[in-house]
């Protein structure tokens, strides 16, 4: 069943039994094998900060599958600010939606609301609603760091300290033969930065749909 968070029951979730917070003591999350190649161990690194820039199309398709790979491995993950989410989209792209937590509408509180998830869940996506603080960035981040969570971010302007960062670039449909038909598939390229071992650019070619229900790539380069 679907966790739906209200804004009331927020501060409440620091005391929410979560096992797969409770439970995964290991370094680093599974994403999906698909998108191992944006990342330099190949996982998401308990306690990073991974921004997903936010301007182009497909972007939002790109944060909800890095919560495919560890719903599906059995931790719990939330998504705070995406009053539009659609659930069956999310379902389709990996996430297992018995282990997500939403809150839709946190308005100017996002920051606490978000932090309160950091507390109990392995992976928090949040989409600011406006300009974030450089203080509560920090904030995040370092709680993110303390708790052992993944901190992922749908924004192009987060002023903090992304560990890895990953921008959509060109993109593309299938299905339309000679210009009549049915949109089966998506194809975005993603380029992969960030700090340390992740300064080194990475770029996958990412294809959604196509027949399948999750994201696969067809290519990724170093």
């Amino acid at each position: 069943m679907l966790a739906a968070v209200g804004r009331g029951r927020a501060a409440a979730l620091r005391d929410w039994p979560v096992p797969g917070a409770l439970l995964a003591r290991d370094r680093s999350l599974p994403v999906a094998e698909q998108m191992a190649g944006l990342f330099p161990e190949r996982a998401l690194r308990r306690g990073s900060t991974v921004v997903v820039g936010r301007s182009r199309p497909g972007a939002t398709s790109v944060a909800l599958s890095l919560l495919s790979g560890p719903s599906a491995a059995g931790s719990w993950c939330g998504v705070v600010g995406a009053p539009d989410l659609g659930l069956v989209a999310a379902a389709q792209l990996g996430v297992e939606l018995s282990r997500l937590a939403l809150v839709p509408v946190p308005g100017e509180r996002w920051p606490v609301v978000t932090a309160a998830l950091l507390e109990g869940m392995d992976v928090v996506l949040v989409r600011p609603a406006g300009p974030v603080r450089p203080a509560d960035a920090r904030k995040l981040e370092a709680r993110a760091s303390e708790r052992g969570t993944v901190l992922a971010v749908l924004s192009d302007a987060w002023p903090g300290a992304a560990d890895v960062r990953l921008d959509v670039g060109e993109g593309g449909w299938h299905g339309i033969q000679g210009g009549a038909g049915f949109l089966v598939g998506r194809e975005l390229e993603v380029v992969s930065t960030g700090r340390g071992a992740a300064s080194r650019p990475r770029r996958a070619r990412l294809t959604f749909g196509s027949g399948t229900s999750r994201v696969r790539a067809r290519r990724a380069e170093p």
